[in-house]
């Protein structure tokens, strides 16, 4: 017993709630101290007994009056205080109980809602009976109004306002204020009826009917119910208003009235509708103007060059202008220099070209008249120089020669040969004839062949030759003014002529009419051809080969007529209009004409063909296909764009399929960790793994084997399957290498059958019996030792996506089964030991009377603690998986929380500047919570390591200033960012140092002091550092043995934490307030990391605080730290890299070409990005096999960065292989990892690793690490 003001008090014990019985089991009290006794008789027969019993007595009775229901009276004396003591101890047990109850139903059914929770103490009699009934009656009283009230609330709130509150419960009638608000619930009910019928019909009528002018009648309405009434008629008046006249404007523009404006009056987005509306109409009637004007000037009055000029036009505006003004320009451009060069044509000069930009027909038409002209500055100079020869010159026999001309051109130059032909031998046999006459010679016939004109002119000459004399000027002369001179409309005078001279002399003139009408029709056809007009015909009267060559000439018009317009047609619907499939159609087309449509119609066709079949691809690709190629017809860069196309899909689809592998094996082996975790049965475990494993890998039978063993023999039984048949011929038991199940078992190894033997391996149901494709035999393995061994068949192949996610997965069952085995073994030890203790009190009780069985109970003790021993072997190995599994917890939650952290921070600084601050924002948020929850991780680990003993001591000199600006920079823009006081205080016998872990006491500091700015809205925080006085009774030994006590204070004037409260918060995940509707976030892990590690450095931490006031934790340590037994802990290796110094403002990383090797595609990309804005080159690899590969075809990598946990080869084992390599010995590795448990960094600098760096990347201090070793690197090949 305490001792108090000098008397002795009863014992105060914990409270306990007993629920199921009033009286609560008894509590031994310690028994009084002997001083207190009279020394010679019995203390419990002096009368100094009973009078410490009664006051006692007195005590426990005050502070149950009190309220204290915490003291007990002293269990096991006798007399009738003891008896009164036993009574008050069941009373003081009923009242208790009977508060704890009234306070847990307050809190369930006033705080949380449960509104069907009573009070019950058990079976209790009389006036307690009736409390208790009394209570619960009033509760039930008070809840179903509010239930019946809840009711209709609900009701409303779902929409259904045909619910109303009940006036009487349970057949009596409410009153009072229940009557009031089920009467104040009913009226509401009905004006929110009628409200919301009126509404509904005038959204109706306004919104969906299109009825405008519509108004809500709510009669009797009144207060915010009229409000709202008058608002949604306000509403629907104002609404009808603006889009009346909103209509009417938009009606009279589509009418082309543009004269209409908006004038109702608006505000907010109709403000804006209404404002856009008539800009739009402002602009629609500039816009007209100004093109109606352009159109009329160039179009109509044929002013070219005119321009629209539409000011302040912009968007869809200014682009329609600007189009109408190109269309201008280019037409007007086009139009002079088509004139140009067609004038000069006209007027005989055959030098100009047309050389302004076209495309489309314009190009064909330039083209065309530039041909022309060609040809017909070839065809005069031909005909030029033949008819100077043959005219004039008088050189009978010349050609016009003109290459590469055909049709038309070609017949021209073909008939100019033919009639220079012609006139050669007949000139030459009129020659020979004249040349007679000349001579006097009239006996000289003209006896060559001849037609027409020159036939009768034969026959004239022989007829007439004896007056030929007279007739021969005429006759020259009209020859040579059309022959040679070119003057056609020539006629022969012969003064006197009759007879058959004048005839004659009129037959040549009506020739030289005949041929002038002929010519000059040619003439005609052939300019309009040459100047683009394809309408004009010859129609004079002809005969012979005149009237053939009006027909060609006719023909040729219209066959070019017939091309143009198909040509054109064929090239505007597949050049302009996309209508692919289009063929020129020329009737009659033969010759060139047919050769150029065909070659057309073979652009056109092929052209859609290619079109279509990539058009047909791509959609299917959009639409998730990647099964497509383009497989049509190509040639050059067609033929390029298709294998690019067929290249791309292929990548795509090769990607697609290895990221939705990768997706699927990852999230079922999480899957399967989260199902598996938590399980305490193997059997249970190993039927869930058959019943999830075998339909998800695509096999249809299964079994596991658990290794068990008979007398030392290892076994292998079933103890699970998967639509398994047990048949005589298949065994359920098998030892090592007997069957595949056996040797997989003996070997270690899987075994995968492939296309069994028939009969072998039979998939059964009730219908139907199939025969298995694969069988494969799989070991599970925990640390190279045999658990179990699963069977797994399929009537169709495993793909290797399965067989790795079977392989990874071995290794999680293997953990688990070793845990739950553990687990198991543990729980037996517990359970003898549990017994073995029940069976040590039950000798100890026997010691007295059976001295003969000590032996025995001595043996049975070593038995127990042999148990112990090997319970606490147990629990080792259980800590050690524990340390494992977070281990893996933390590289799993640590690498997508890199490119997460990584990635939001880099939206967030929002350097392009092209996010909004809201966009901002959310990325702040995103990092803030992302780091939030790296600080939880670490948090968790640090716990981690405490409980398991494995958190490394750093003791050296600490410079207390140091500590206290370290500090001062943490958390003064805090204190005014929360507009509070901030004040550290150093007393002057503080000595200058102390010998501790620097890092692990500011760590301590640091989580009290922000605890105490999160719980402090106004007032001041302060930290006080003085010497404490040497108390003699601290808790640990290193205090109580120190020369000087440090004594760490923060205050504050915050919540407080109420009295029964303080020990509770240092308690993991424990926090004053543990309630759901808490102010203040947390975990609850901070000041039981901080009470730990105060533990390590040998010290405490205490708490004093009054709710309200404010809150005082003090933390005590030694001014030298001594570690557990005597020694300091261990030092870092000496092999330490190099600390990264921080990253120089004139860093240069421009041109650096860094490795990163990673399986995550997700850090790839996040690390890229960072690198690559600061002007590295960065090239990747996915695992530690890739990135040699990758490194050995770019020596000139500057750093790698090395992830460890990788498929097919580990980031350890890659770094061990690079420094193998001697032209890699001084590459700088920097281990990138998200391993960040105790030993892994070691592990990473033994492996070769220069530095090394956990996930999730802090991007400042990864740079200036890379920063410092590529700085080295640089210094070092300079030397």
């Amino acid at each position: 017993m305490d001792k108090i003001g000098g008397e002795a008090l009863p014992v105060q014990r914990p409270k306990t709630k007993v629920k199921s019985s009033i009286k609560a089991r008894p509590v031994p009290s310690k028994k009084m101290p002997k001083e207190m006794w009279d020394g010679s008789e019995s203390p419990d027969l002096s009368t100094r007994s009973v009078k410490e019993q009664l006051k006692q007595l007195l005590f426990t009775v005050k502070a149950m009056r009190g309220g204290d229901f915490s003291v007990r009276m002293p269990i096991g004396q006798d007399g009738i205080v003891a008896e009164i003591g036993e009574v008050l101890n069941d009373i003081i047990d009923l009242n208790e109980n009977m508060a704890d109850e009234f306070l847990r139903v307050r809190n369930i059914v006033g705080q949380e809602g449960k509104m069907t929770e009573r009070v019950s103490i058990g079976p209790v009699k009389g006036a307690w009976g009736t409390s208790v009934d009394s209570v619960n009656h009033l509760i039930t009283d008070l809840v179903q109004p509010t239930t019946e009230m809840a009711r209709v609330i609900t009701s409303v709130a779902q929409g259904d306002l045909s619910q109303k509150m009940s006036h009487q419960i349970d057949g009596r009638a409410v009153k009072g204020e229940f009557l009031r608000i089920g009467t104040t619930v009913n009226s509401m009910v009905d004006q929110l009826n009628s409200f919301a019928s009126e509404v509904t019909r005038v959204a109706k009528e306004v919104g969906t009917e299109g009825k405008l002018g519509g108004q809500a009648e709510v009669k009797g309405a009144s207060g915010i119910w009229k409000d709202l009434t008058d608002n949604v008629n306000g509403l629907a008046s104002n609404l009808t208003n603006q889009v009346r006249n909103i209509a009417k404007v938009t009606t009279a523009v589509a009418n082309g009235d543009l004269s209409q404006k908006i004038t109702v009056d608006a505000k907010g987005e109709i403000f804006e509708l209404k404002n856009t509306i008539n800009v739009m109409v402002d602009q629609l009637n500039l816009f007209a103007a100004e093109v109606t004007r352009v159109a009329k000037e160039v179009g109509t009055e044929g002013k070219l060059g005119g321009q629209a000029d539409v000011k302040g036009v912009s968007g869809t505006w200014k682009d329609l202008t600007d189009n109408v003004n190109g269309l201008a320009s280019n037409l007007t451009n086009q139009v002079r220099n088509i004139a140009k060069v067609t004038t000069a044509v006209a007027n005989g000069d055959l030098s100009q070209k047309i050389t302004v930009s076209a495309m489309g027909e314009i190009l064909e038409l330039k083209d065309t008249i530039n041909t022309m002209v060609d040809q017909l500055n070839s065809f005069a100079a031909e005909v030029t120089r033949v008819a100077k020869e043959v005219g004039t010159e008088g050189k009978l026999g010349g050609q016009a020669m003109v290459k590469g001309v055909s049709g038309t051109w070609k017949d021209l130059t073909d008939n100019v040969n033919i009639m220079a032909s012609n006139l050669t031998s007949q000139v030459r046999g009129i020659v020979k004839v004249v040349t007679a006459v000349a001579e006097g010679d009239l006996n000289q016939k003209f006896v060559l062949e001849a037609k027409g004109e020159v036939a009768a002119l034969a026959e004239t000459i022989n007829s007439m030759t004896d007056t030929l004399r007279t007739f021969a000027d005429q006759v020259t002369t009209v020859a040579r003014e059309v022959g040679i001179e070119g003057k056609l409309g020539g006629q022969a005078k012969v003064p006197g002529a009759s007879g058959t001279w004048k005839d004659l002399t009129d037959n040549v003139n009506f020739m030289a009419s005949n041929l002038t009408k002929q010519v000059r029709g040619i003439v005609k056809v052939v300019t309009a051809v040459a100047e683009g007009d394809l309408n004009q015909k010859f129609v004079l009267e002809a005969k012979g080969e005149v009237a053939a060559l009006a027909e060609t000439i006719n023909s040729m018009t219209d066959t070019l007529r017939t091309f143009a317009d198909q040509v054109t047609t064929v090239a505007r619907e597949v050049g302009i209009e996309g209508k692919l499939g289009g063929q020129a159609k020329v009737p009659g087309a033969s010759g060139t004409w047919k050769d150029l449509t065909d070659n057309v119609n073979q652009l056109a066709g092929n052209l859609t063909t290619q079109v279509r079949a990539i058009a047909e691809v791509s959609t299917a690709v959009t639409k998730g296909d990647l099964t497509r190629q383009i497989t049509v017809d190509a040639q050059g860069e067609v033929a390029a764009l298709k294998d690019n196309i067929n290249q791309m899909i292929g990548n795509l689809k090769d990607t697609t399929q290895k990221n939705t592998e990768q997706d699927w094996l990852k999230t079922n082996l999480a899957k399967f960790s989260g199902m598996m975790q938590g399980q305490r049965s193997i059997t249970s475990v190993a039927q869930l793994i058959m019943s999830e494993l075998t339909p998800l890998v695509d096999a249809h039978q299964g079994a596991f084997f658990m290794l068990e063993s008979d007398n030392d023999v290892p076994l292998l039984n079933l103890i699970a399957s998967y639509a398994f048949t047990e048949r005589r011929s298949v065994s359920n038991r098998y030892r090592l290498k007997e069957g595949l199940v056996g040797q997989c078992a003996f070997e270690k190894k899987r075994i995968l059958l492939g296309s069994p033997a028939e009969n072998v391996v039979t998939i059964e149901s009730a219908l139907v019996q199939v025969k298995a494709v694969n069988v494969i035999v799989m070991p599970v393995l925990f640390e190279g030792e045999l658990k179990a061994v699963i069977e797994l068949a399929s009537t169709k192949p495993f793909t290797q996506n399965y067989i790795n996610f079977l392989d990874q997965l071995m290794d999680s069952i293997g953990v688990i089964l070793n845990m739950i085995s553990s687990s198991m073994r543990t729980e037996e030890l517990l359970q003898e030991l549990k017994r073995s203790n029940a069976e040590l009190e039950a000798q100890a009780k026997e010691l007295e009377d059976k001295a003969k069985l000590l032996e025995v109970k001595n043996n049975e003790v070593e038995l127990a603690s042999r148990s112990l021993e090997e319970k606490a072997e147990q629990l080792s190995l259980i800590s050690k998986y524990k340390s494992e599994f977070l281990a893996n917890m933390s590289h799993e939650l640590r690498t997508p929380l890199n490119s997460l952290l990584i990635l939001s921070k880099t939206l967030a600084e929002n350097k392009d500047g092209n996010l909004t601050g809201e966009q901002v924002k959310y990325a702040s948020t995103v990092n803030s919570a992302g780091q939030d929850l790296l600080a939880l991780i670490n948090e968790i680990l640090d716990l981690s390591k405490v409980e398991a003993g494995k958190m490394p001591v750093d003791p050296k000199d600490v410079r207390m200033l140091s500590v206290i600006d370290y500090l001062e920079q943490t958390f003064r823009p805090v204190a005014e960012h929360k507009n509070l006081d901030f004040v550290i205080e150093k007393s002057p016998e503080v000595p200058i140092k102390m010998f501790t872990d620097e890092n692990r006491l500011q760590q301590i500091l640091k989580n009290l002091l922000s605890n105490a700015f999160k719980f402090t809205d106004k007032g001041r925080v302060g930290l006080s550092i003085s010497l404490a006085q040497n108390r003699g009774d601290y808790p640990l030994d290193t205090l109580n043995h120190s020369k000087n006590v440090l004594v760490f204070s923060v205050t504050d004037t915050g919540i407080g934490i109420p009295t029964d409260k303080q020990k509770l918060i240092f308690e993991a995940f424990q926090q004053a307030d543990g309630t759901t509707s808490r102010k203040y976030g947390g975990t609850g892990l901070g000041l039981t990391i901080s009470r730990e590690i105060a533990r390590l450095l040998g010290g405490i931490i205490e708490v004093e605080s009054v709710p309200g006031q404010g809150s005082t934790f003090r933390l005590f340590l030694p001014q030298k730290y001594i570690g557990s037994d005597g020694f300091i802990a261990d030092r870092r290796s000496e092999t330490e890299p190099i600390r990264a110094m921080p990253l120089p403002l004139n860093a240069d990383f421009t041109g650096r070409k860094v490795l990163i090797v990673d399986d995550d595609m997700r850090n790839i990309f996040a690390l890229s990005t960072v690198l690559k804005a600061h002007g590295m080159q960065v090239i990747y690899a996915e695992n530690g096999r890739q990135g040699l590969k990758v490194l050995s075809e770019n020596e000139d990598t500057d750093l790698v960065l090395m992830d460890t946990m990788m498929p097919e080869m580990d980031g350890l084992e890659a770094i061990g292989r690079i420094r193998e390599m001697s032209e890699f010995l001084n590459l700088p590795i920097i281990s990138l990892t998200a391993k960040a448990m105790k030993g892994d960094r070691e592990k990473c600098l033994a492996a070769g690793a220069s530095d090394y760096v956990t996930k999730p990347v802090d991007e400042s201090k990864l740079l200036a690490v890379m920063h410092q070793w590529l700085e080295q690197k640089q210094q070092e090949e300079a030397t």
